[in-house]
């Protein structure tokens, strides 16, 4: 799979691996940041020698990147992923994506060096076998590589030179330095400069441990998806930046194959032409999808992998987006911590997950939750979680495990709140059971519009009867949308709350409360003093009055305006809040 650059590499490229130096005429063109990391970094250093800058500009260093810089029109930026590891943002004008290029030591300088060292790794195999988890196969291979290199330009004691010269010891076994010792030895140690030898230890752990070509992809918390649609380059969905492609090339179906089938043993669910889909999660949590084989897809194999996010963001990282207001989080508060039913719905991609997350934090934080997925990625903050997950593989003892049975078998788990990370098939007949049944529950949903979800639940697969529709509370419709602006954003075009059902012309009714202006990228609280919800259900169960049942609107602003408060006094980490949020609930304050 080679690294693809997106303009052409001068025939000669002077080899600065020690860091560039004064005399450089291309040192001296670049900001103090960008050198100064370019001196620690030979690697970046030899990268920038490539890039035509007399044609494209000096690319500007940030140590640190912000949402805010999406609005660059051409962004040519270098940032960093990892201890040494850099990304460069490059534009292109003939194109609606820019590119994304991993800038990784030795990619390109250190081939025969990892043959050698790969070589000298099979008298490590046996202490490889032993270690289980990727962190103890980590140290093996570190210790391994140090154990077969000497490095030339860093202080050597005595005896590790004398041990270089003659690394056989008595009976023709190698000495190994971590315990142990090893018939076979291959020579002398492998003579390397410092630059060479921390190149080596990163390649080695990327390829063995991490997942090869596509670690930087993985590493970088600014990427949400991955993907592979056949021949040619890797895309990306940066969370900044956009729809992007990456430097990295697939040129043949063969490589590509090859790349999958690699990828698919790593993940311990090997394809084959027999079973060619498979689905994973990576150590991480994030998800892969792999289609192996040109047979079931015409383009070729192909791959994506939806990244997880380590910390959910928060209701306060989602109002600060711009995807709702405040009063819409206010609002929301109330309809989560008084138990209303809630699907989160759209088309995919459109942030439902995320928004789940982010309102789990409403939830009472002495309850008892349970969440049933295929995948992992609902994130709560509450101790008292039980976290539910399918288990498809046939083979496996004990057979198959979805999601139907997962929910039945919650229910007699007496939660206080269920979460069912999509609903798609009968496992939605035990949801609205539930619901009957007095627990609140919560769900994600495909569909685009509140008509087309009752139309998806109430037809098969579903079939939930239509009588049972109505204990569903509130509908948020997400998706991602262009912007006055012109870029793409993820906005929450709806939020609907569930009347009932009128058995006699077979019809639904439902309100909505807030609405997305597309032209000025605003929301209306088209429900205001019109909200069944607020009105006949969470105003009573707070105390109110039927003549001060309106007062709730005010409860609503003022919920909002609190969050507004805490994310303007810096608070905005979603186990933090959640935190705050307890403590304020307990003194009667949220």
């Amino acid at each position: 799979m080679p690294h693809r650059l997106p303009f052409d590499v001068p025939d000669q490229v002077d080899d600065h691996r020690n860091g560039g130096s004064t005399q450089c005429p291309i040192h001296n063109l670049l900001p103090p940041e960008l050198r100064d990391q370019a001196e620690r970094a030979p690697h970046l250093m030899s990268y920038l020698h490539k890039v035509p800058l007399a044609e494209f500009g000096v690319p500007e260093f940030y140590p640190e990147i912000n949402r805010k810089m999406g609005d660059m029109k051409d962004p040519n930026l270098i940032y960093p992923v990892g201890a040494n590891t850099y990304i460069h943002i490059f534009p292109d004008s003939a194109e609606a994506r820019n590119f994304y290029i991993a800038i990784e030591p030795g990619t390109d300088t250190i081939g025969d060096l990892i043959e050698q060292v790969e070589f000298r790794l099979l008298d490590f195999v046996e202490i490889l076998a032993d270690a289980t988890t990727p962190e103890e196969k980590t140290e093996v291979l570190l210790k391994a590589i140090d154990d077969s290199c000497m490095v030339l330009d860093a202080p050597q004691p005595a005896a590790v030179v004398a041990a270089a010269s003659s690394s056989k010891g008595e009976g023709g076994f190698v000495k190994l330095p971590f315990g142990g010792a090893k018939a076979g030895g291959k020579g002398g140690k492998i003579k390397v400069t410092q630059a060479e030898f921390d190149s080596l230890k990163y390649m080695v752990i990327r390829d063995k441990i991490g997942m090869g070509p596509l670690e930087p992809l993985v590493s970088d918390s600014w990427i949400e998806d991955i993907s592979c649609s056949g021949i040619g380059p890797v895309y990306i969905e940066h969370k900044v930046f956009g729809s992007l492609k990456s430097s990295i090339n697939f040129d043949t179906h063969e490589e590509l194959d090859d790349f999958v089938l690699k990828l698919a043993e790593k993940m311990k669910k090997p394809v084959t032409f027999r079973n060619p889909i498979v689905d994973a999660t990576l150590p991480d949590g994030s998800r892969i999808n792999i289609v192996y084989g040109g047979d079931v897809s015409k383009n070729g194999s192909n791959f994506t992998i939806r990244k997880f996010m380590g910390i959910p963001l928060s209701i306060v990282d989602i109002c600060n987006s711009g995807a709702l207001t405040w009063q819409m989080a206010g609002y929301l508060s109330l309809i989560i911590e008084e138990g209303m039913n809630t699907f989160i719905s759209g088309e995919t991609a459109s942030g439902k997950t995320t928004l789940m997350n982010a309102l789990m934090t409403f939830v009472r934080p002495d309850a008892k939750i349970v969440s049933i997925e295929d995948t992992p990625e609902v994130q709560v903050p509450h101790p008292n979680w039980t976290r539910e997950v399918v288990r498809g593989n046939m083979s496996q003892a004990g057979g198959a495990v979805d999601m139907f049975s997962l929910l039945k078998a919650a229910l007699r788990q007496r939660p206080n709140y269920i979460i069912v990370g999509e609903i798609r098939g009968e496992e939605g007949n035990i949801a609205f059971q539930a619901m009957m049944t007095g627990h609140a529950v919560s769900a994600t949903f495909h569909a685009a519009t509140v008509e087309k979800l009752i139309q998806r639940v109430t037809g098969a697969p579903i079939s939930v009867p239509r009588t049972y529709v109505e204990n569903l509370n509130v509908v948020v419709i997400c998706s991602a949308v262009r912007l006055p602006t012109g870029k793409i954003g993820r906005r929450i075009i709806s939020i609907s709350e569930i009347i009932g059902y009128d058995p006699t012309n077979g019809s639904f009714s439902f309100v909505e409360i807030y609405r997305w202006d597309p032209v000025r990228d605003e929301f209306e609280f088209v429900g205001l003093n019109n909200s069944y919800l607020m009105e006949q259900r969470v105003a009573p169960r707070r105390g109110l009055s039927e003549k001060k049942r309106r007062l709730i609107y005010k409860e609503i602003d003022r919920r909002g305006a609190l969050l507004q408060k805490l994310a303007e006094s810096g608070v905005s980490n979603f186990y933090e809040l959640f935190k705050l949020l307890s403590k304020a609930q307990k003194q009667g304050l949220f």
